[in-house]
């Protein structure tokens, strides 16, 4: 039985690496919260956060912080008073790769625990 990703980890991938092909990709974004999408043209995962207030929208933030800091992978944020845009792309090769999905998964996981 495979991991699940959000109990994965990031790996290195060095610059030149292949990016995941999108055909993959679409397919591992089943694995993911629903409201997850493909931009296709970037390529990245990207999902929307909405929250009751200012406070809230940054405690997620930090939690974000903490996960891409930990996995050494991180996302482009756009912050507002009660929402939060995630946008995952891997910089180094060029598009998509398995560790935009572990991160958004672990992001997916903070929103399962706090239910």
């Amino acid at each position: 039985m495979a991991t699940p990703l959000r109990e994965q980890h990031c790996k290195s991938l060095p610059k030149g690496s292949p990016a995941m092909p999108l055909e993959q990709a679409a397919g591992t974004l089943s694995q993911l919260h629903d409201d997850w999408e493909l931009d296709r043209d970037t390529p990245a995962l990207v999902r929307s956060f909405r929250f009751r207030d200012f406070y809230q929208t940054v405690a997620f933030v930090n939690a974000v912080a903490w996960i891409a800091n930990r996995e050494d992978h991180h996302p482009d944020l756009e912050v507002s008073y009660n929402r939060c845009v995630v946008h995952f792309t891997t910089h180094s090769v060029g598009g998509l790769s398995e560790n935009d999905f572990i991160c958004a998964a672990r992001v997916d996981a903070l929103e399962a625990d706090n239910s």
